[in-house]
């Protein structure tokens, strides 16, 4: 077995030989860059990174600045359960040319270069993280992908940012219609009941820190109902990041 000053020495090296045998790509398209989670000149230009003014809590982004303690119109009639949300970049098209394939063609391979980028946006809320967690989806919906997209962020994220991340903690207790279609209202309704903290699970999640991790935040509901279930199981808090956040067209 390698001593951990030699692995430590040769992991490096094995980096090295690895962006020889697979140079990394930008995210949005085929062209060479240095590093993953970089966007090449022409696709960065394009880009529309989440920056300030944002709503404090659900972080969706505002034309102006609210002012000190102001909220956006939604989190002022209804605070969400979750105490701040972030994401690195507005849903648009070049974003969801990042994540539709990453989500529903098999392009895992983007999860590194997306938890990059999250981990740039959300670098306030993982350092005070103590587990992430990632958004559940239903087991039909998981047989159907093969996989949890939220779950490989989450753990991509905890690599990098050298935290635990619990990919079972909560579960999809009943299958939901899409969400797509529905009003605020609506997708409040049908996400009751709908996620739960996943039986010898809690116990871990006590008076902690949790960062839930999705792919895309469009109301907020999903990852409100993922709040709500983790704080009745005795979390102290719950943040979310996310890759992407569909802007409120009201604020534009």
């Amino acid at each position: 077995m390698l001593s951990s000053n030699l692995a430590s020495w040769l992991r490096p090296f094995g980096v090295q030989v690895l962006d020889m045998l697979l140079p990394p790509n930008c995210l949005a398209c085929d062209a060479p860059v240095d590093a993953d989670g970089q966007f090449c000149l022409p696709c960065f230009r394009k880009a529309n990174f989440i920056s300030a003014p944002l709503c404090p809590p659900c972080g969706v982004p505002l034309p102006f600045s609210p002012g000190a303690g102001r909220l956006c119109e939604v989190c002022a009639v209804e605070p969400p359960a979750f105490t701040q949300a972030r994401a690195a970049l507005r849903y648009d098209d070049l974003s969801r040319r990042l994540i539709l394939p990453f989500k529903y063609a098999d392009r895992t391979d983007a999860a590194l270069g997306l938890a990059v980028l999250m981990a740039r946006a959300g670098a306030g809320l993982l350092a005070k993280a103590e587990i992430l967690v990632p958004v559940p989806l239903h087991k039909t919906r998981l047989r159907q992908r093969r996989y949890n997209q939220a779950a490989l962020l989450a753990a991509a994220l905890g690599r990098l940012a050298k935290r635990p991340a619990k990919l079972d903690a909560l579960i999809r207790s009943r299958a939901t219609v899409p969400l797509g279609p529905l009003s605020r209202v609506q997708r409040r309704a049908e996400l009751e009941g709908a996620v739960a903290v996943r039986a010898g699970r809690a116990a871990g999640l006590v008076a902690k820190r949790i960062l839930l991790i999705d792919d895309v935040m469009t109301s907020g509901s999903t990852a409100n109902a993922c709040a709500l279930a983790l704080l009745a199981a005795g979390a102290a808090q719950v943040n979310v990041l996310t890759a992407a956040r569909v802007p409120d067209p009201r604020l534009e």
